[in-house]
């Protein structure tokens, strides 16, 4: 009788530690895509550590003064193999398809650590894009020497920026019938959501709209301002610990995040108003599942405690992240 009960049971797998390097075949350029082969297939549960390539040519990086030693060897590759580009300007790599993810589902991202990847950062601002395109109508970089052991980046004499390494780009595959589509505005598939706040030790929520997910991660920042207004970040390449958890059943609209110390909402329109709109109706929906509040008293909560901010301005479409304390919940 209990062999019986032994073979009726689910088989329920260790949780497995993988790693996926970027190189021509494991990296998608410019777009997700829900037909985009998976790479990697992992199950609920499993870690993946990912390393990402650097955005800007070898090139471009050797006449504004790095030396060619400090090339990263898998982007110069990247960049010399990879031909079949999208419209956007990332390099993901993915898609990892985790098992067991239907539409429907919600894939848990858990970011367990970043590491620096290289000793400097790059910034670049293009003509028509920005924030300030007519102010700024030529292209222009600089580099950005990082210390990984003080963890600042050396912007200039006497000015250091403090790093908080995370991805701008992390998302699944869009619904099939959308086919390819740009890398650069973040939506429902979350992709370049350039939030600052998802450093280690945060977690990410994305709704589910392809078989397996198909997660992809890129755009590596080891910092960044709200806002990101010159179209940059401080770019460089970062690998990162994942781990995913399907979460069945658990639909939501849009992406939603959480800190050690806060629960988080998005919102992303071209205009910024919606964008702000969807934020704050996603951040009442969460206190009424959450904490059982009414509509009413969400509205008025966040009202009181949540944070709005603007997260990034450059990408097609204006993203806004809403922040409440957890530490205000002490009865719930």
């Amino acid at each position: 009788m209990l062999l019986l009960l032994l073979l009726a049971a689910p088989l329920i797998l260790p949780a497995a530690h993988h790693t996926l390097l970027s190189t021509p075949a494991t990296v998608h350029w410019g777009y997700y895509d829900a037909a985009q082969p998976p790479v990697l297939r992992v199950h609920s549960g499993d870690t993946v550590e990912i390393r990402t390539a650097m955005i800007d040519t070898p090139e471009a990086l050797e006449r504004h003064g790095v030396p060619a030693a400090q090339i990263d060897p898998a982007s110069r590759e990247i960049h010399r193999a990879v031909k079949d580009r999208g419209p956007g300007p990332h390099i993901l790599t993915g898609p990892v398809f985790v098992e067991g993810a239907e539409p429907g589902d919600t894939l848990e991202v858990h970011i367990q650590s970043i590491r620096i990847g290289l000793p400097y950062a790059l910034n670049i601002f293009l003509p028509g894009l920005g924030v300030l395109p007519r102010d700024f109508p030529y292209e222009h970089r600089k580099v950005t020497p990082l210390d990984e052991k003080r963890m600042v980046a050396r912007f200039a004499p006497g000015v250091e920026i403090p790093m908080r390494p995370f991805f701008g780009s992390m998302g699944v595959a869009p619904p099939a019938d959308l086919g390819r589509i740009s890398s650069a505005p973040p939506w429902i598939h979350a992709g370049n959501l350039d939030n600052k706040e998802l450093v280690a030790g945060t977690t990410l929520y994305i709704p589910v709209h392809a078989r397996g997910a198909l997660f992809s991660v890129g755009d590596a920042h080891a910092g960044q301002g709200n806002g990101e207004v010159c179209l940059s970040a401080l770019e460089t390449v970062l690998s990162g610990v994942f781990r995913f958890t399907v979460r069945k059943g658990q639909r939501l609209p849009w992406p939603r995040a959480e800190t050690p110390t806060h629960l988080m909402t998005m919102g992303f329109d071209e205009d910024l108003d919606a964008a702000i709109r969807i934020a704050l109706r996603e951040m009442i929906h969460l206190l009424v599942e959450r904490y059982k509040l009414t509509r009413e008293d969400a509205y008025i909560l966040a009202s009181d405690a949540a944070d709005f901010s603007l997260t990034q301005l450059v990408d097609g479409k204006r993203g806004v992240h809403a922040m409440i304390p957890k530490n205000i919940f002490t009865g719930r």
